[in-house]
């Protein structure tokens, strides 16, 4: 079969034999309407699709790519290990080397297991706090997404938000029978849980900086009020940084906000762009893993040569310097694209965690937005619609967003200023054109 030439053939090739044409839904653009995009390389801040367009890409894998792509240092130090033999099932030297670069890292993680996706790294630290304190029950937030574990699709954000799904088919009643749910930003009452199961819970789970439901800021006191609240009932308080560890420093969420959690769960950055996950915490909990302990998880490809030589090669080509220097661009785009929001008559609200940028837009002539502080108020700002019509005016102005209004975005070290200015130029010309879109013709509700 010849290749084909355009993003819509290569969507309908697709749908033939992947269901719905996408391996992951937060690929698909159900949410925002219209045909994927089809990559077929990146460099740096940029991607190229199939009919040789070439974007500049706010979505970076969803923040799994700090460098930029194919970075010289990342690219080379896969090369080197593929040279060497792509998986043993045995103990392997670059597996011991990047869990010591996350220990020596993020203060009071203490042991990592390796394993291969952000999933199974929150699904087997769920596993060990259980296993751990001897409890069922699990304390999560709305509009945190902690992977597409049973337990804990509960009200979920990110693709399951954007898809306008509750959780998922295929779910028991029994599988979240255990999962309490409350606000993002207002701690539980966890001796009241205790009070109705006749145990506290055994762990509480949450994005230290939530960047699933867009980007929302953890309110003065919340995590500090979590670490008090867990240590009054002994449950275990994890710390899901699939998305901030590494992202937000060097020592991740919990080094930034000065909140140490029991347990660490890590993915994206710390495997360079291959597929990764990790969790960890105190040697004596992690004791309770297998072999040591009766706590039971597995994986074949866990600690992947290839894996671990990409996110060791990232982690030592980044310094506390780059970070800040990230962190400063990072802040001058939120305000330059609120900015251009505001000048067209569209309200914006641009919340920043270090580099992480959300952007929520409200409809032209509306009031002032606010930040979203749970996903009860991100949701009545996405309700409006206007993110898909701002999506689509910047992909044509050449620059990719993540195809869902529950997303980040994730200029990295690759995004110089220039690059971000040219983003914020075409920012400022699609608020143009949404504005007077949606003046001359009201976004559904």
């Amino acid at each position: 079969m010849s290749a084909p030439a355009t993003n819509a053939a290569w969507f309908d090739r697709a749908r033939r034999v992947i269901p719905g044409g996408v391996d992951s839904p937060v690929r698909s653009w159900a949410a925002v309407g219209g045909t994927p995009i089809t990559i077929t390389s990146g460099e740096g801040p940029y991607v190229t699709d199939v009919e040789g367009r070439r974007l500049v890409d706010m979505v970076q894998s969803y923040g799994a790519v700090l460098l930029g792509h194919a970075h010289p240092a990342v690219t080379e130090a896969v090369e080197r290990a593929a040279r060497l033999g792509t998986t043993f099932g045995m103990p392997t030297t670059g597996e011991v080397l990047l869990a010591e670069a996350i220990v020596a890292r993020v203060p009071g993680c203490e042991q990592v297991r390796l394993v291969s996706s952000g999933t199974e790294a929150v699904m087997s630290a769920v596993r060990l706090a259980r296993g751990a304190t001897g409890r069922a029950t699990i304390v999560k937030f709305a509009g945190c997404y902690h992977g597409h574990a049973d337990a804990l699709l509960a009200e979920a954000g990110s693709g399951v938000a954007g898809l306008g799904l509750p959780g998922s088919a295929g779910v028991t009643p029994g599988a979240v029978a255990d999962t309490v749910v409350c606000p993002y930003n207002t701690v539980p009452d966890l001796g009241a849980l205790a009070e109705g199961t006749g145990d506290p819970p055994a762990a509480v789970v949450v994005e230290p900086a939530a960047a699933n439901m867009g980007v929302v800021p953890p309110a003065p006191g919340f995590l500090e009020g979590l670490r008090s609240a867990c240590d009054a009932t002994r449950t275990l308080l994890v710390f899901d940084e699939v998305i901030t560890g590494f992202r937000l420093g060097e020592g991740g969420a919990s080094a930034r906000f000065g909140v140490t959690p029991d347990l660490w769960c890590f993915g994206k950055v710390i495997g360079g762009g291959l597929p990764v996950g990790a969790f960890g915490g105190r040697a004596e909990l992690m004791a309770h893993l297998a072999p040591t302990g009766p706590v039971y998880q597995a994986g074949t490809l866990s600690g992947n040569p290839l894996a671990t030589a990409a996110g060791l090669a990232v982690l030592s080509e980044v310094t506390a310097c780059d970070y800040e220097e990230l962190e400063g661009r990072a802040a001058r785009f939120a305000a330059g694209l609120e900015a251009a929001a505001c000048a067209c008559g569209i309200p914006a609200a641009v919340p920043r965690v270090g580099p992480l940028v959300g952007l929520f837009l409200g409809l032209p002539g509306g009031p002032p937005l606010a930040g979203p502080v749970d996903y009860g108020s991100v949701k009545e700002v996405v309700d409006a619609g206007v993110y898909p019509r701002f999506f689509h005016q910047m992909a044509v102005r050449g620059v990719a967003l993540a195809p869902g209004p529950y997303e980040a975005m994730f200029p990295g070290m690759a995004h110089t200023d220039a690059v971000l200015d040219a983003v914020l130029e075409a920012a400022a010309d699609a608020c143009a054109t949404v504005a007077d879109d949606l003046t001359a013709r009201p976004a559904p509700g």
